[in-house]
């Protein structure tokens, strides 16, 4: 697959490909790459220190605030590489969580590595050589993001801190959703239309999942979550796109729709 066409469709789309400096210690998070399947074993330093840094910038009142945040864009991250290469090239990225390396304290496109880029296996025996189905290539990007990170992400974050699952589900869909407009963006923009329709498709069975299909609305072209990411409590904050609210809420609302 083309990873620089893959990139070509935004920030979100790219990352880096090289091969890391060598393993960072157990625990160490300053500066490193470490990869997913440390953090998902149990040694969420990084992950904390993610949180923090996105704490800090943003001023949250609450961890989970930061939390939220933090997962929505790692969410988004995972999500518009596998989508990315299965809507441009009919292959989904392997984004083992052993090979794929993170550092925290970096933003798109270098926050992500993985060295040796390679598919998954979407076709087998004697179909190994037809083009997968929009079935087959969405149960393939199923089980690298939702339940190869987006899974055991959101075990690593309740273990750093209270947060709703109903939250982090909710942030997956409207991350997918977002996904799915850049690429639909991207193929209007580079006469490539078969590429937004590979992405509608992609998004529509993804959204079909238990964990998925009550997280927001989806129309033509549009997602209308039925939660909220708290980014609006925030002291610059406000609402996203697709948030459920039409107005921010106060700050103490009892009807706050987060989890």
């Amino acid at each position: 697959m083309d990873l620089a066409e893959v990139g070509s469709v935004g920030g979100f789309f790219a990352l880096r490909t090289e091969a890391p400096d060598g393993p960072a210690a157990r625990g160490a998070h300053g500066g490193a790459y470490v990869p997913f399947a440390e953090i998902y074993a149990g040694d969420i330093a990084p992950l904390s220190a993610r949180v923090d840094t996105v704490a800090g910038k943003l001023g949250a009142p609450e961890r989970r605030v930061a939390a939220s945040i933090a997962q929505l864009g790692l969410a988004a991250r995972l999500w518009s590489l596998a989508l990315g290469s299965a809507a441009l090239h009919g292959e989904v990225l392997d984004l083992d969580p052993a090979r794929l390396y993170w550092n925290p304290h970096r933003t798109s496109p270098d926050d992500l590595l993985l060295p040796g880029p390679r598919a998954v296996p979407t076709t087998t025996g004697a179909d190994a050589a037809a083009r997968p189905t929009i079935t087959a290539l969405a149960g393939a990007v199923r089980e690298v993001v939702q339940f190869g990170h987006l899974v055991p992400l959101a075990a690593a974050l309740r273990a750093d801190g209270a947060i709703a699952p109903r939250l982090l589900w909710g942030n997956a869909g409207s991350a997918l959703a977002g996904a799915v407009r850049e690429l639909r963006v991207w193929s209007r923009r580079s006469g490539r239309p078969e590429v937004g329709e590979r992405a509608g498709a992609l998004g529509a069975v993804l959204l079909t999942h238990p964990d998925l299909r009550a997280t927001g609305v989806p129309g033509d072209g549009t997602f209308r979550r039925r939660s909220c990411c708290l980014y609006y409590r925030c002291p610059s904050g406000g609402l996203c796109g697709d948030c459920v609210f039409d107005r921010p809420p106060s700050r103490s609302s009892p009807g706050e729709v987060s989890g």
